[in-house]
């Protein structure tokens, strides 16, 4: 199979989505670099008034007018630069803060299935370090690009009314030098963009490894993790090594040829003194206005590197830009004002990956208020089949219906909105209980929070901390036993009040004590919910109204519990084997 060709941003891009847009802050920002520019300009114009006209005709009165113009013009600079920074550089700012969170919001939006094989890490890096660069798009970079080159046009004008001949010696080796540039530069923005997967890379796993930091230590592992990260920074090292040696060639090349220029301009403007072809003060002005051409050449090899980095880290953020949307299904058009909760699987097959179907041609009904529970082994599809009820997940063939409506073309908004989940490993972000509870309804009342807590019998521990519900519990509920956590995230399902709930092991981390507290609060959070819930623990869904054995991706029996039990199959199997345990 042929490489994916990566995609690359273009100049008429991002002039047409970035710098367009500015136009305003660029344009002013531009005006006040000519301003700057042309302050500057006085310097080399007034020494040569000096050499040639003030000294040798002892005019004092001149001599002040002169050194006023040049301290004006050194104000003039100064301004203007404070000026800049403040305008172009503080847009650039927000700029980035503007991409940043349009990035974040799309990559929020995107498939689970997106996220099943991307690195946390890597899409942190992706939100915060790739789209830094447009800083040298928007801020003084590109303004000083264009001020450069614009001085740069002016000086080259002077220095051919001064002397065409020397001017003729000086562009030879600043041509080849462009050249030179365009070259080198074309090869760096392919290491810019390697840096930034790099970067993202070393940022994942670091992320992972923090995250991980009970299992490393668990099993002595800090050695080798130290060495996989080691590993990853010196690939960045190598990177930024390979960047920089090529953008020094650029800088020492020029710093070669503009040499041999100054040099040659040199002798060429001595032999013109002493011929009587041009005045000291022509030949002081004309080094002067060169060294005006020449300065923003080379600062243009420094600004083309930055540039460079601003294209690569776009290229990498367009890539997700373009990474379709959850909600970018066109079929997604109908939204459902209520939900009744008669969900149905007709012929539902799916397959991670080509040709390795885990769900096959499933069918069953789970009409609204009902319990269908879901058992089997590991890897039997049991999680997949709850993940295409929640529409994490969509058929690649058959249908599942909602109160009749093709679930494919409800929108997600709102069926969502009417979803409740709970999981084996349910995540609790950092922060206080009471802000974990109230996650999909902050606005809930003190009154509906309270019945939530009591529901799912979090006041039990909560009761014993000190702050109570404003308790931390540290990153990913760390402070918190798996019961108190689960307890948490069952008391944040009841808060929802969904019509259409998934548990997902709901009761694997409680204990017995807690189990039985927890059962109770959940059959009352399941009365009128079309309820999913996958279990291992085959004493925790006796009273469902449909238990479906799911083996191997197809559905091997299904009934009640005592009917299963007198069928002596396949859930007779794994409920007295459950019962010897």
């Amino acid at each position: 199979m042929a490489p994916k060709k990566e995609r690359k941003v273009t100049m008429s891009q991002v002039f047409k989505t970035i710098i367009w847009p500015r136009r305003n802050h660029l344009f002013l920002g531009l005006f006040l670099i000519i301003i700057s520019r042309l302050a500057s300009l006085i310097l080399p114009g007034a020494s040569k008034y000096l050499v040639d006209d003030v000294i040798p005709s002892n005019d004092l009165n001149m001599l002040k007018w002169l050194i006023f113009a040049v301290v004006a013009s050194i104000v003039v600079q100064s301004v203007t630069s404070y000026a800049l920074t403040q305008i172009l550089s503080v847009e650039a700012q927000n700029l980035i803060s503007k991409l940043r969170s349009q990035v974040q919001s799309h990559i929020i939006k995107l498939p689970i299935r997106f996220f099943d094989n991307a690195k946390t890490g890597e899409l942190v890096s992706r939100i915060m370090t790739d789209v830094e660069g447009v800083r040298n798009l928007v801020g003084t970079g590109f303004a000083q690009m264009i001020g450069g080159i614009l001085t740069a046009v002016i000086s080259l004008v002077l220095l051919i009314s001064i002397s065409p001949l020397m001017t003729l010696y000086v562009l030879v080796p600043v041509v080849v030098f462009g050249l030179v540039s365009l070259k080198a530069f074309g090869k760096i923005r392919p290491i810019f963009r390697e840096r930034g997967k790099i970067n993202a890379q070393v940022t994942g796993r670091l992320t992972e490894t923090l995250g991980g930091i009970r299992v490393i230590k668990g099993f002595n592992a800090e050695g080798q993790e130290i060495k996989t990260f080691e590993k990853g920074v010196d690939e960045l090292f190598q990177n930024v090594k390979a960047s920089l040696t090529a953008t020094s060639f650029v800088t020492s090349m020029g710093s070669l040829l503009l040499g041999l220029a100054s040099a040659g301009i040199m002798g060429i403007g001595g032999w013109m003194i002493m011929k009587g072809e041009m005045t000291f003060g022509d030949f002081l002005a004309f080094t002067l206005f060169l060294g005006f051409m020449i300065a923003p050449i080379v600062q243009m090899s420094n600004i083309g590197s930055q540039l460079t980095e601003a294209f690569a880290g776009l290229d990498r953020t367009e890539e997700i830009m373009n990474t379709p949307l959850e909600s970018d299904d066109r079929k997604r058009t109908k939204a459902l004002n209520s939900i009744q909760g008669d969900v149905e699987f007709q012929d539902v097959s799916f397959a991670y990956e080509s040709g390795k179907e885990v769900v096959k041609n499933i069918s069953f009904k789970a009409p609204s208020g009902s319990v269908t529970a879901l058992v089997g082994t590991s890897g039997s599809g049991k999680t997949t089949i709850a993940g295409l009820a929640a529409t994490f997940l969509n058929p690649d063939s058959g249908q599942i219906f909602l109160d009749g409506v093709d679930l494919q073309t409800v929108t997600l908004e709102s069926f969502r909105s009417q979803l409740g989940v709970v999981l084996q490993d349910d995540f609790l972000f950092e922060g206080t209980i009471r802000e974990n509870i109230l996650f999909p309804r902050p606005d809930a009342t003190e009154e509906e929070l309270k019945k939530a807590v009591i529901a799912a019998h979090v006041q039990e521990f909560t009761d014993r901390f000190e702050d109570g519900l404003d308790t931390l519990i540290g990153e990913r509920g760390v402070k918190l036993s798996g019961g108190q956590r689960q307890r948490i995230a069952i008391s944040r399902a009841i808060l929802a009040n969904p019509r259409i709930l998934i548990l997902d092991e709901a009761t694997s981390n409680l204990d017995t004590e807690s189990e039985t507290l927890i059962q109770a609060s959940l059959k009352e959070l399941m009365k009128g919910r079309t309820t999913f819930v996958i279990a291992h623990r085959l004493s925790t869904i006796r009273q469902a109204d449909q238990i479906l054995v799911i083996e191997q991706g197809k559905i091997v029996e299904r009934g009640k519990h005592e009917e299963l039990i007198a069928l002596e199959g396949r859930y007779y199997q794994l409920y007295t084997y459950q019962a010897r345990i």
